[in-house]
């Protein structure tokens, strides 16, 4: 059967993985990714490192595999992130400017105040706020001397992270992005299907310098033979959410997948027409050959597995995430401690740039182990809040969650998201449901899959129910809630 290869570029590593005609992966490498954070709330990548560690992945996955059995190349990414580079020559022209950056929100705060949050919202299914690419592109066009002249010639290349890698693998032939990414950017209108030019007003950005937009199941290009050593087609982008989405198989309205990485996202398929609620974004999910656009509600919470991460490197209180569950399971509850992780100010439903983490709840008997189980039910809270969100926009109540990423190894984490939510958690066998449901996409785009096949390859590895009583689950949130408060508008 053909292979697929996927490409995965997260917040902190670039990974290639070669998957079989029936989803089981065949190889898989990866590498770190460094993150830089110049200013306090300022978080960058340097894309020609991302390229470079991504390159090196691409070329081991090919290594040991006949180039000629791979169908299709699907790609996907870290979304928002924004890159600049020369069209020419393919240099980067600034470092990435990151997702969870939040140096533009004195930006976006007063758009707020000239009163077009509306009109953005109507266009583009989000909220005006630094996480978005559109004020990350208009900073770097103040700040770079002589880049928005350079920009009007057509000199250079704005993409998300999908457009970069595309336009480095086909040796600089293809300057392309799906739907699904081009949507975060917040200059495209999710009805029309186009760069908006209201928007680009706004936000001062230059025609000359958007990629193409196509369907996530479509043809990007072929990779150059002089870079990766063959010439393979690119069927399919998505961006992670909306990849993992797909990989877990919610192709039918109301059915939503939560993934747990260095941040978290909950997403809700809602059919052919765009959601909309109070906190609470709408998005493209995906467009596939010859059907219509399927859009999703979206809860985005920007600190999950990095709340974790910064047990490990702020505090030095583990030596690796692996320790957590089992510190944490060695308390039966967090003694009356809450902590609200907001090193990048908060998502959804609160969308705060300037909220920033608490601690509360301590005592003289809390320790360690009360900290680590925190950590862990914040990751759970934040979920919950962005559910009860997207319940209330959709007007349905979630009976089950399907979950993906590499913290939902911890099954701790799960049974304290099941009991906080009060409905079950579906871990699926293969919980690198992003990765999959890229080689799924490029599949589709190459002619060898199809969502009935796709369907039938899901497959339940656990069932988390909750225990929780509904009277203990309401308490904790409300502690919850009440530590959410303090934290809000913290550094305005």
């Amino acid at each position: 059967m053909s292979q697929l290869l996927s490409i995965d570029q997260g917040t902190t590593s670039s990974r290639a993985t070669l998957y079989g005609g029936d989803g089981e992966a065949v190889a898989t490498f990866s590498q770190p990714l460094t993150q830089h954070y110049p200013q306090p709330g300022w978080v960058e990548h340097d894309a020609e490192e991302i390229w470079l560690g991504q390159l090196d992945c691409v070329r081991k996955a090919l290594s040991g595999s006949e180039a000629g059995s791979v169908a299709g190349i699907g790609i996907t990414n870290q979304r928002e992130t924004t890159v600049i580079w020369e069209r020419a020559t393919g240099k980067p022209l600034h470092r990435a400017i990151v997702w969870q950056d939040r140096r533009t929100a004195e930006f976006t705060e007063s758009l707020k105040r000239e009163g077009v949050e509306p009109m953005v919202r109507q266009r583009t299914g989000l909220l005006l706020d630094p996480y978005f690419s559109a004020s990350k592109l208009t900073w770097l066009l103040d700040a770079v001397p002589g880049l928005r002249a350079r920009c009007e010639r057509g000199e250079v290349c704005f993409g998300t992270v999908d457009s970069w890698l595309i336009f480095r693998l086909t040796g600089g032939k293809s300057h392309v992005t799906d739907l699904s990414n081009a949507s975060r950017t917040m200059l495209f209108n999710i009805e029309t299907l186009e760069w908006d030019d209201e928007l680009l007003r706004l936000f001062r950005v230059p025609r000359a310098m958007l990629p193409q937009v196509r369907g996530s199941a479509a043809h990007f290009g072929h990779t150059s033979a002089a870079v990766v050593g063959a010439e393979i087609p690119i069927t399919g982008v998505a961006g992670d959410q909306q990849a993992a989405l797909f990989g877990q198989g919610c192709f039918a309205p109301g059915m939503a997948k939560a993934t747990f990485g260095t941040g978290a996202f909950v997403v809700m398929n809602c059919g052919t027409r765009p959601g909309s609620g109070e906190g609470v974004l709408s998005t493209i999910a995906w467009q596939l050959p010859g059907e219509t656009v399927r859009y999703a509600l979206e809860g985005s919470i920007f600190i999950a597995g990095a709340a974790v991460q910064w047990l490990e490197e702020g505090l030095g209180m583990i030596e690796g995430p692996g320790e957590v569950e089992a510190l944490a399971r060695s308390v039966a509850d967090t003694g009356g401690v809450y902590f609200v992780p907001a090193l990048s100010g908060l998502g959804t439903p609160y969308w705060d740039p300037y909220a920033r983490g608490v601690i509360a709840g301590l005592t003289r008997g809390s320790g360690r182990p009360h900290l680590a189980r925190a950590a862990l039910e914040a990751i759970a809270y934040q979920t919950v809040d962005a559910v009860r969100a997207m319940e209330g926009a959709g007007g349905v109540l979630l009976s089950e969650l399907r979950v993906d990423g590499g913290a939902t190894r911890n099954d701790l984490l799960l049974e304290i998201q099941a009991d906080l939510l009060g409905a079950p958690v579906l871990r699926p066998r293969c919980t690198e449901s992003t990765s999959l449901g890229a080689a799924f996409l490029a599949g589709i785009g190459a002619g060898v899959l199809d969502t009935a096949r796709i369907g039938s390859l899901w497959a339940l590895d656990r069932r988390f129910a909750p225990r929780l009583s509904r009277e203990r689950r309401e308490e904790m949130h409300r502690g919850w809630k009440k530590c959410v408060q303090l934290s809000l508008g913290w550094a305005k």
